[in-house]
């Protein structure tokens, strides 16, 4: 599942395989958790989250992975050294398996986001 025509995230998650739903769910509950004022979409076919019409964040199935897409560079620089040795393409972290995903680590990154508006 590369790109979902759901029309909301529940559909969309609704749609994943079930080994990385609950991960999936996970990582929706964080975000609706500490990225408050963002509205939650489904854009390019994956569930987002928009503050002021634009996307900061983003998660997805991938084929061989989850994606988690942190698209602030300031907040990527910010946290060079723990994102150091992971996964990563350029504003992408992924998750390999449903049980890699570093809970810990998105909600320090989403904390980060919601602190204060950035360019994406």
């Amino acid at each position: 599942m590369v790109q979902s025509s759901a029309e909301d995230v529940d559909a969309y998650l609704a749609e994943v395989p079930e080994g990385r739903r609950d991960a999936l769910a996970g990582l929706r509950r964080l975000c609706r958790a500490e990225l408050k004022g963002f509205d939650e979409v489904m854009a390019y076919g994956m569930p987002a989250y928009v503050r002021e019409g634009a996307a900061e964040i983003a998660f997805a199935s991938q084929k061989q992975y989850i994606s988690f897409y942190l698209m602030r560079s300031d907040v990527r620089e910010a946290f060079e050294e723990r994102l150091a040795g992971r996964d990563m393409g350029k504003g992408c972290l992924r998750f390999r398996k449903p049980e890699d995903v570093d809970l810990d680590l998105v909600r320090d990154l989403l904390r980060a986001v919601a602190a204060a508006p950035g360019t994406p």
